[in-house]
């Protein structure tokens, strides 16, 4: 038997080129150039096409195929081999990175602990001290205390040089004391996954002032390039709206201080925006590390100061940063900080968790940095085109004109161009109209013939509303997998005639209803919190020439926080009407949805929980939590969602269009508020870990008669233990690895009931799952063989279907490897519905 050798050797054999006793062959230079060839055209040749080879390459005409059949199987083999020691080493760098970390922080823990005896012994030396009663009795660490008195003690400063470079050098310890030292008690972010892929090690503060999160995290980037992307803070942190250096003082020590004023969005119409006037220094230290630190200037450290700038809140930075090393093999170790206060006391009672929440900071900066760094790092390592013929780079850019041009509508800023209109009485939905030329120009609106376009004002209806009992996850997921429950096609045809093609009619009448929804992937983050799709909409009108030839409209989407089990992240659907062409610099007018959790966001870590860092090692997936651990993590009873439609129209039908505008917002909203009543767990449960209608008698009714007829038919058991109770059988059935999933025995089937791995193939929901319908997730040959093989079913009562591709709600294609099908009987004999198992399917 032929074994595996170096340059497409095959074990060994005589110098000659002819065939050794049939078994082992030399290849000469030419051969394995023109197998290697055809091994990038096609690593797995078929027998016709070996044959094929041969005959057209007259060098390999002294092999038999069967060799060159075996040639090809070594070279997968050695291709495998490559792929798996390079990624054995990527994870041993980790690791190495990881463990090194993790000595760092062991020491930082054993400081922490002998600050902590110290402080202990002292205040017992001193309980009886009448003095004690005017010091500190507070259960801040020793060296936050002193930090306290080092603030009081300092020597008043000017906006000098070297009044500067003192704010700068203090900055720079007060930073590494809290990436590297005790200035601050950590404890680990709730709800990380573990591992050598996870984004990295992230906590966040305890019983400090503000709000603070840490991460430490392996990058694939120079240390020179991690704190370029870093400083530019627009490029990866959505919620900045621009960064102004305003001065830049070299250093002797060839370090820079500058001068910052920092502007942020308000995430909701319900809270101002913040600004920051900041110190930055940037400096490298004895080991060779690059730091940059940041800090709020104030009045106190009588520095260069900034005015209030309208309608902004100030807040203020303490000491944060980045610590940057570079790592043996390449890449860096980096060390993030956010240490905020975002003044609470400015917002509504009921947004203060938002502005109190570590774990917030932790999701929206911290995390955020670390992973648009890897993001980079990989668009580096693997420079592919990928969704319709873009580069990584230029689809990040439109993900974040999206979300730059939502945040816009959502602020109206009036140094942009926007003014309020007058309500109607009613203040519920406020309408803004923004007719500056850099608006439009960036709209660059034209028609499709050529002519300039009419439309020379954009509107925006903004809209917030409270919501009960529902999760920001699961009424994102229903918003965006079954947009005609709240979306009206006549509006969205107008929005995109406005952009695209030109003068048109206000709506008035539904034309129809929608022909379809299409989602057509384009691009996902690494970790998939987020992704960039195209959706298409099938059969549109928007005239009444398009009611007789309706057209197709479609809309750029980027879709966020649809993970129930991540703590702390906002769910986001904003979208815009683009062209069939869908050039990079095709105009948007992004309008959509935010939603925003309250109360998971409060802090719930125990002072007395220490940084499980050990468990970032673990090379395995994190085990399944059970309901109880992702609905205590996930549960969220209160969120705010906060809408933002914007819409392109001529200056004259101003009134009709607001008129038009602030009625579509309010019938998103009672839409949205009906969903959400629906989608509610204490009316109907979803998938995953929430509660689910799965408890009900007829659920549990329903997975006997699947197990019953599986066993009759097949003859073996479907569960491995099917004598418990009707719940434990639902539950077994729930969690089969397999996609079980029932349809009804209708003209035009649909599907009634499928368990966790099902919902998950078929990307969808139980409340969403009765809309799909059985013709829609097979390609025609899968239509074919089920046709071909129905009367089988209902006969025998079961039949075997070959692999093959089916389809998810979403349009993305599944591969399995078999399926099974069987008819299933109630407790009368008669035929209740159709049950598919799909068994071992995956996403191609």
């Amino acid at each position: 038997m032929a074994t595996p050798c170096k340059d497409g050797k095959l074990g060994h054999s005589n110098s000659s080129n002819s065939l050794d006793n049939g078994k082992y062959v030399r290849y000469t230079p030419e051969q394995v150039e023109a197998l290697e060839r055809l091994y990038h055209e096609c690593p797995k040749p078929s027998s016709l096409r070996r044959q094929q080879l041969i005959r057209e390459c007259p060098i390999l005409s002294n092999i038999e195929p069967k060799q060159i059949k075996v040639w090809f199987q070594n070279r997968r083999c050695r291709e495998k081999q490559r792929k798996e020691a390079s990624r054995l080493q990527a994870v041993n760098r980790k690791l190495t990175a990881m463990n090194k970390l993790l000595m760092e922080e062991n020491d930082r823990l054993q400081k922490q602990v002998s600050q902590l005896v110290y402080e202990n012994g002292y205040f017992r030396q001193h309980t009886q001290n009448t003095t004690l009663a005017t010091k500190d009795t507070s259960c801040e660490s020793v060296v936050t205390s002193g930090q306290h008195q080092l603030t009081s003690q300092h020597p008043p400063r000017d906006a000098s040089p070297a009044g500067l470079l003192s704010i700068a050098e203090e900055t720079l310890a007060e930073f590494l004391s809290k990436a590297t030292g005790t200035a601050v008690e950590w404890v680990q972010m709730p709800g990380m996954k573990p591992g050598p892929d996870s984004i990295g090690i992230v906590a966040i503060s305890h019983g400090c002032t503000g709000v603070a999160a840490r991460a430490c995290g392996l990058v694939g980037l120079e240390p020179t390039r991690v704190a370029e992307i870093l400083k530019d803070r627009p490029s990866w942190f959505r919620d900045c709206r621009a960064v102004d250096v305003l001065n830049v003082l070299p250093t002797a020590n060839g370090g820079t201080i500058e001068l910052l004023y920092m502007q942020l969005y308000a995430p909701t119409t319900l809270a101002p925006a913040r600004d920051f006037w900041l110190l930055r220094y940037t400096s490298v230290l004895e080991d060779g590390s690059l730091v940059v630190c940041e800090r709020s200037l104030k009045n106190t450290q009588n520095g260069p100061s900034m005015p209030p700038v309208q309608p902004f809140v100030r807040a203020e930075m303490l000491p944060s940063g980045y610590l940057v090393r570079p790592c043996e093999g390449g890449g860096s170790i980096i060390r993030i900080v956010d240490h905020l206060d975002l003044e609470p006391w400015s917002v509504p009672e009921v947004l203060r968790p938002l502005y109190e929440s570590s774990t917030m900071l932790a999701q929206k900066t911290t995390m955020a940095a670390l992973r648009q760094l890897r993001q980079i790092a990989q668009e580096i390592s693997q420079p592919n085109v990928s969704g319709w013929g873009r580069r990584p780079a230029a689809l990040r850019a439109l993900s974040q004109r999206l979300s730059r041009g939502f945040n816009e509508a959502l602020n109206g800023f009036t140094d942009e161009g926007w003014s309020i209109m007058g309500n109607d009485g009613i203040d519920d939905v406020t309408i803004l109209v923004n007719s500056s030329p850099d608006k439009l120009m960036g709209l660059n609106l034209s028609f499709s013939n050529g002519f300039p376009a009419v439309s020379n004002a954009v509107l925006c209806a903004r809209a917030s509303m409270l919501l009960q009992n529902v999760p920001p996850a699961v009424l994102l997921r229903f918003l965006r997998e079954h947009r005609s429950e709240w979306a009206d096609n006549s509006i969205d045809a107008y929005s995109a005639a406005a952009v695209k093609v030109g003068p048109c009619a206000l709506p008035g009448s539904r034309m129809g209803s929608f022909g379809g929804q299409v989602i057509l992937p384009l691009a996902h983050t690494i970790e998939h919190e987020e992704f960039l799709e195209v959706i298409k909409l099938e059969g549109m009108g928007h005239s009444p020439e398009d009611a007789l030839m309706p057209r197709d409209i479609f809309f750029l989407q980027m879709c966020s926080g649809v993970d129930e089990n991540a703590v702390g992240t906002f769910a986001e659907l904003i979208f815009a009407p683009i062209d069939a062409s869908f050039a990079d610099d095709a105009p948007l007018l992004p309008s959509g949805f935010r939603i925003i959790p309250l109360d998971s966001v409060k802090e719930a870590s125990s002072p007395n929980r220490t940084l499980d860092l050990a468990s970032s090692l673990e090379i395995g997936p994190a085990g399944n939590r059970s309901f109880n651990d992702i609905n205590a993590n996930s549960g969220c009873t209160r969120s705010v969602m906060t809408i933002a439609f914007e819409f392109a129209f001529e200056s004259h039908m101003q009134e009709h269009v607001a008129s038009m505008a602030r009625q579509y917002v309010r019938s998103i909203i009672s839409s949205v508020q009906r969903v959400a009543l629906a989608l509610s767990p204490s009316n109907l449960g979803s998938h995953a870990g929430l509660r689910t209608p799965l408890g009900t008698p007829e659920a549990q009714t329903l997975a006997r008669w699947i197990c019953h007829s599986y066993r009759c038919y097949l003859g073996v058991d479907l569960l491995k233990s099917s004598n418990e109770g009707s719940e434990s059988i639902l539950k077994n059935l729930w969690h089969h690895s397999d996609a079980i999933m029932c349809c009804s025995l209708k003209a035009l089937p649909v599907f009634t009931f499928a368990n966790q791995a099902g919902l998950d193939m078929l990307e969808t929901t139980l409340v969403a799952l009765q809309d799909i319908t059985l013709e829609k997730i097979f390609d025609d040959h899968g239509r074919k063989t089920l046709c071909s093989e129905f009367p089988q079913i209902m006969q025998q009562g079961f039949a075997c279907l070959q692999g093959g591709i089916c389809l998810s709600s979403m349009g993305r294609p599944v591969s399995y490897e078999r399926a099974v099908a069987w008819k299933v009987m109630n407790e009368e004999e008669n035929a209740h519905c159709i049950c598919f198992m799909f068994i071992n399917w995956s996403f191609v």
